[in-house]
């Protein structure tokens, strides 16, 4: 009978910590992220949808200004529909041309 001891610095087990390690880091990322739907609608803060547009909140700033995005605030908080955004990406989308 070949018998053999498995260790914490067996290749398989490490494997396996090394997949619940990341399992956990995904787990983690998702419930510090995940943003509930408000009665059907996804709300952004400036900081996601900067992030997400890749440009500067300044210029999310100028955007409200010139009433270019619509958003709400609400006790010194910016919010923007997501549906809003996508509508604002809509209208500006140009088919290109031969």
């Amino acid at each position: 009978m070949n018998t053999k001891l498995i260790t914490r610095k067996d290749e398989e087990v490490t494997s396996y910590f090394s997949s619940l390690e990341k399992a956990l880091k995904l787990i983690e990322y998702l419930t510090d992220n995940y943003c509930p739907p408000f009665n059907g609608e996804h709300y952004l803060t400036d900081k996601q949808l900067s992030r997400i547009l890749n440009i500067s909140r300044r210029t999310l700033q100028d955007y409200r200004t010139q009433g270019l995005l619509s958003y709400i605030q609400f006790g010194g908080k910016i919010l923007y529909k997501e549906s809003d955004v996508q509508r604002l990406l809509d209208n500006a989308y140009r088919e290109a041309f031969t």
